[in-house]
């Protein structure tokens, strides 16, 4: 993998963290860290298990948000420009109502992770619920939500960078 590459998946980081990372990957050792870490994947492979999953962080931390209609895998979404999920907002009239929908997709890439991997997908995504950018305000809502989120989604994008040189760690 180069340089180019890693940097695509940590552009947000310190340059001394990228040449860490690609330290690790070089070394060969991104993997062994990784499953010491999270040894295990979730079990979360159906989209009702997924759906479930989701409404129950939403209905922990955002209750009063907008209701979320659709919760699904999603095999279309590349790991491309950074997304790793997608969230909609779909409005349709029917009659005389404006009819309203939140749908959340999570790329398929994300059925054989750590569950605090795809927590932190979702804590993104359902955050999106309240706050549309990007902002502070937007990652505020996400750390009440998921504590280690920043940390969480480092090391789901390193474990991206490993996926591109290695393959998968956590195959069922």
């Amino acid at each position: 993998m180069s340089q180019s590459k890693i940097r695509n998946y940590l552009s947000g980081y310190s340059p001394q963290v990228q040449q860490q990372a690609l330290a690790l990957l070089d070394d060969s050792k991104s993997g062994i860290w990784l499953l010491k870490k999270y040894p295990t994947a979730h079990d979360l492979v159906s989209e009702r298990a997924l759906y479930n999953y989701a409404q129950g962080i939403k209905n922990e931390y955002m209750r009063s948000s907008s209701p979320i209609s659709k919760v699904v895998y999603d095999d279309k979404i590349h790991i491309i420009n950074n997304a790793l999920g997608l969230h909609t907002h779909v409005s349709r009239v029917q009659g005389a109502k404006l009819k309203a929908k939140n749908e959340i997709r999570i790329s398929t890439l994300f059925r054989k992770v750590p569950e605090p991997f795809l927590r932190m997908i979702l804590v993104h995504e359902l955050a999106h619920l309240r706050e549309k950018e990007h902002d502070k305000s937007f990652y505020k809502l996400c750390c009440y939500m998921e504590p280690e989120y920043h940390q969480l989604e480092f090391e789901l994008r390193f474990y991206l960078c490993h996926r591109e040189r290695f393959g998968d760690l956590w195959v069922s």
